[in-house]
This record gives C-alpha cells, structure tokens and sequence, in this order.
C-alpha cells in the first residue's frame, strides 16, 4: 500500500499492519508541546500521583496550557490585591521590601500549587 493510502487508513481509524504502523510513524512527527512551569509541574504530579486523571484527559496539552494560564491569572490577580494591603506596602528600605515582595511571591506560589495544580 502507499503512503497516502496508510495515511488514510490511520485517519479512519482502520487497524494497520506492523509495517504500515512503522511507515505512519516515519510520516507523521510527532509534536512536542512545550509548558510553562506550572503545566510542566501539573503533568509531573499528574503522571505520579494521579495517573487515571493523567489517562483520562481528553487533551491533556490544551489542558495544560489551561493550568499555566490560570495560574498567571491568579498570579497576577492576588499580587494586585496583597500589594494593596498595609502589611505589604513597600517602605523604601531596600532589605525590607526584598523580605515583603519574598513573602507576597511565596503566598501566591502556596496558592498556585494548592488551587490550580495539584488538584
């Protein structure tokens, strides 16, 4: 059989011989998806703990991408609200508010985790 014919035949979902299974592969690249920090740590924990969820994902790179922008979502969004309270106010005084923006980073990075990927 030639290759458009394999081609067609595995886009139908026909079964396919071990020879046609090895031209489909030599054909078709497979596609390497690339996430940020926090849909990398998602599909590690996904891949360690929870491996039914991991197989029963439907997309899992759309739903990977999905946890990286949830997580910048929320990143964002309580940096803004914890920068407006007066325990967060910057100072001036350098060291000081190093120490502040640490604790802020480091609040919002235990919610990401909690929240959005290891759930």
């Amino acid at each position: 059989m030639d290759n458009e014919g394999i081609m067609r035949k595995a886009e139908a979902g026909e079964a396919l011989t071990v020879e046609e299974v090895q031209v489909y592969e030599s054909l078709v690249k497979p596609v390497k998806h690339l996430y940020g920090k926090y849909g990398t740590l998602a599909k590690k924990y996904l891949e360690e703990h929870n491996v039914s969820k991991y197989w029963s994902i439907e997309n899992l790179p759309e739903y990977l991408h999905g946890v990286d922008a949830a997580a910048h979502r929320m990143r964002d969004a309580m940096y803004e609200k914890l920068s407006k309270l007066d325990k967060y106010k910057l100072t001036g005084e350098y060291m000081h508010d190093v120490r502040i923006r640490q604790e802020i980073h480091q609040l919002i990075e235990e919610e990401i985790l909690k929240e959005i990927v290891y759930v």
